[in-house]
Order: structure tokens, then C-alpha cells, then sequence
């Protein structure tokens, strides 16, 4: 090690910043971090730590949004675009449909969120599944937050995945009072 040469190892093991894959890094992580809490606490726990994880920064930008509108309450629609709005970064969200009844109002959506290539690259991950709570959190806990008292719980459901528009196909559910 007395004739290591530094300077002629960092001429070697050079690499630009460019050079870094930033995404398939997310993906390898996300991949080993659903495996492992799997396999170490199971299904349930798993399905849990995701949901909570998405949760969090739902609440949070649930609340940044009351305060920049200065609203407490939004009706649902304007929920849905308010959210939307603010989180073009993140979701690309198309709905396709929406029905309503007495008892709930459910819209049909395709989405293609940031979670989608991490799964498409990796094997142990699929749409609609583990990594996929995180976003059930998130939109359930800004949807409850932003309705307040004007609906009773708000649900998000994975149908299928529709590779023909690159996104998934799924339900939102708002039940009523």
C-alpha cells in the first residue's frame, strides 16, 4: 500500500455525476426495501408501513393546499382538480368516467404516476400491489382531509393495468353522508 498512487486510482475509477442512474437506484432500493419487509414481518405490515408512508405527505400537502386557497372544505370535483393541479410533477391523471348514486360517487381514472417505471424494471414488483399502497395512502388521506365532513370515506381501488395507455386503470370511490 506505501506505493499506492492516489491520484492514478481516482484516473480510473473516474465517473461524471452524469454517469449516475438515479431512477434505477429508486428502483433496486424500492424493490429490496417491499422484499425485505415482507419477508421479515409479512403481507400485513408490509401493506401497513406503505399505506403510512403515503399517508404523511398526503397530510401534508392536503393542508398546504387549504392554507394557499385559503378553504377548509372542497366539493369533490374541485378536489380532485385542485390535487391534481398541484401535483403535476408526480401523476398524470386522465378520468374516464364518473357515476354516481345515492350513496357514493366513484370516478374512473387511468393513472401513470412516478411509482410506474420502478415497477416496470423490476421483477418483484407489480402495479397495483405493495409499492402501490403508498399512493392509496396518499390520495386517501388528501381526499379525507381537503372533502372535511362532506363525505363519509374515500377509497382508492387498482383494477388492471392497461398497457395499451401506459397507466393503471382505477376506481376512486367517495361515499357519501
Amino acid at each position: 500500500m506505501a506505493d499506492l498512487n492516489i491520484e492514478e486510482v481516482n484516473k480510473k475509477i473516474e465517473n461524471p455525476i452524469e454517469n449516475i442512474d438515479r431512477l434505477k437506484g429508486f428502483e433496486i432500493i424500492a424493490e429490496t426495501l417491499v422484499s425485505k419487509i415482507y419477508d421479515v414481518f409479512g403481507r400485513n405490515t408490509l401493506l401497513n408501513i406503505l399505506y403510512q408512508i403515503g399517508s404523511a405527505p398526503g397530510e401534508i400537502i392536503a393542508n398546504r393546499i387549504k392554507v394557499n386557497y385559503e378553504k377548509e372544505d372542497f366539493e369533490v370535483l374541485d378536489c380532485f382538480e385542485v390535487l391534481l393541479k398541484e401535483l403535476k410533477e408526480f401523476y398524470s391523471i386522465r378520468i374516464n368516467e364518473v357515476e354516481e348514486d345515492d350513496q357514493k360517487i366513484r370516478f374512473l381514472i387511468h393513472n401513470h404516476c412516478f411509482l410506474r417505471e420502478p415497477i416496470k424494471h423490476r421483477e418483484k414488483l407489480e402495479f397495483g400491489k405493495a409499492l402501490c399502497r403508498a399512493n392509496k395512502g396518499y390520495f386517501e388521506t388528501a381526499f379525507k382531509i381537503l372533502l372535511g365532513n362532506k363525505i363519509k370515506k374515500v377509497e382508492i381501488n387498482f383494477l388492471e393495468n392497461d398497457e395499451e395507455h401506459d397507466a393503471c386503470l382505477e376506481e376512486v370511490m367517495f361515499y357519501k353522508l
